[in-house]
């Protein structure tokens, strides 16, 4: 091969070269788009996913006043319109307990609309499930106190400022100055309700109601809460709209 030859031959082993190079930047862009499309997909369905598990989490608001609600003489509350006998929601729960503190927190308000708005007869259950110290004693001075309250409205504010004072699984709480004090700040005013909560008055009534119904009703866990009998699910159960739905379409 003369100088010339080789000359030639390595021009055109550079212009391969360069095509190659090219080549490979432009794979290499496609790559990076294609990460970035699928980076920005991702995102989205993250960003939706999230956005539809918020709007389905998110606590109602008051739309009304409350309906009707009376204490029952075993120590359940019922709260319902007038003539409104289904669907049935059965609530079942212990007042020392922090995953009922939590319904009440994120689908509380969603069962007073339904009972407000005809929709529902909603039946309040406080039970003590718990056997071991401190929480047994605390969730039975809770509910002892509860049954020293006879007006409906009266029941619900206090039954409301229970589960936002809880205290801890693994200290003594729910004293009786504390109960007194928040039965005052639910508008109680009944002369008795100092004397009852203080001596836990109906602490043998809430242990016996409490054994029936978990025998009955065989509860393992707080919260239940059923609908015409069929425990509904937590994905439902903590998600407001979807409660709502089930709830409605069981009243169809």
């Amino acid at each position: 091969m003369n100088k010339a030859e080789r000359t030639s031959a390595k021009t055109a082993r550079e212009k391969i070269k360069q095509q190659q190079a090219a080549a490979r930047a432009r794979d290499q862009r496609k790559r990076i788009a294609t990460y970035v499309t699928a980076g920005a997909v991702a995102v989205a369905a993250v960003g939706l996913g999230w956005w539809y598990a918020a709007s389905n989490s998110r606590s109602e608001e008051a739309a009304a006043a409350l309906a009707p609600i009376t204490v029952q003489a075993d120590g359940s509350v019922v709260m319902a319109k007038q003539g409104v006998a289904s669907p049935v929601v059965d609530i079942y729960e212990d007042f020392q307990c922090p995953a009922c503190k939590e319904l009440e927190r994120v689908s509380g308000q969603t069962f007073k609309n339904l009972a407000a708005e005809g929709k529902a007869k909603v039946v309040y259950h406080p039970i003590t499930i718990f056997s071991q110290e401190p929480t047994k004693s605390n969730s039975v001075r809770a509910g002892s106190a509860a049954r020293c309250i006879a007006d409906g409205k009266q029941w619900m504010a206090f039954h409301d400022l229970l589960y936002q004072n809880q205290p801890s699984e693994t200290e003594a709480g729910f004293t009786p100055d504390q109960l007194k004090n928040w039965g005052k700040e639910a508008g109680v005013s009944a002369p008795g309700f100092d004397q009852c909560v203080t001596s836990e008055k109906n602490a043998e009534a809430q242990l016996s109601f409490s054994k029936k119904i978990v025998d009955a009703q065989k509860i393992t866990h707080t919260p239940t809460v059923k609908l015409n009998g069929s425990e509904i699910d937590n994905s439902a159960l903590f998600s407001p709209q979807e409660l709502r739905q089930a709830i409605t379409e069981a009243a169809k």
